[in-house]
């Protein structure tokens, strides 16, 4: 079993991470009776990132949360606010925080630089994961450093399939996670154009619990 085998896809640009630790990426979709969460990631304020309803159905006492100082002041209790280039270590989990936002012509008011916000690379099992958030194929990339890479996919507020390329390009995973499809934008072609646009990379899709919403 390899650490892959242990994430589960939500919905949207939402996983779960169950091992020795219980990690939530950008909750949101999360079921009912859902394991509690040791740490959870957000990206950024848009709701299909940032879900308080999620967040609390999966936060316990001892939670460690890390997100921008715009979701953390609609949270109460302890949260960690990040910014790009922070680091820190969550629940023995160490945490680098990168940037995310768009750069591509009439994108560029949907994430704008300007917001702080960010996506997250973080070691489970020795394996170097990146989390990009909402972002485009942006030239901060070129100094991320990851095995892994969770990648959005669906365009109009992201890359689309084939810009996603230049961001597979820039990072050099040996695995990618198409994500941000088949809900609010995208469809699961998109995905599958994906694959055929990086043959010489593993592309590892999931099926999600939530039912896609666009096909």
């Amino acid at each position: 079993m390899d650490v892959l085998d242990r994430f589960t896809w939500l919905k949207n640009s939402s996983f779960l991470y169950e091992g020795d630790t219980t990690v939530y990426l950008d909750p949101w979709g999360v079921p009912d009776g859902a394991q509690q969460a040791d740490v959870i990631l957000v990206t950024h304020a848009h709701y299909d990132h940032f879900s308080a309803e999620d967040i609390e159905r999966v936060r316990g006492e001892h939670t460690r949360i890390a997100t921008t100082a715009d979701v953390a002041k609609e949270l109460s209790g302890s949260v960690e606010i990040v910014s790009p280039g922070d680091a820190l270590e969550l629940a023995g989990i160490s945490v680098d925080v990168v940037p995310a936002y768009n750069s591509a012509p009439g994108r560029q008011n949907m994430h704008p630089k300007a917001n702080g916000w960010v996506g997250y690379v973080f070691t489970l099992e020795g394996t170097r994961i990146y989390h990009s958030g909402d972002t485009d194929a942006i030239p901060e990339m070129e100094a991320i450093d990851c095995d892994i890479a969770f990648l959005p996919i669906g365009g109009t507020y992201t890359m689309t399939a084939e810009e996603a390329v230049d961001a597979v390009h820039k990072l050099g995973p040996r695995i990618v996670v198409p994500m941000h499809y088949g809900f609010v934008a995208g469809t699961p072609k998109d995905m599958e154009r994906f694959k055929q646009l990086v043959p010489d990379v593993t592309v590892r899709s999931f099926e999600p619990t939530n039912p896609f919403e666009q096909r």
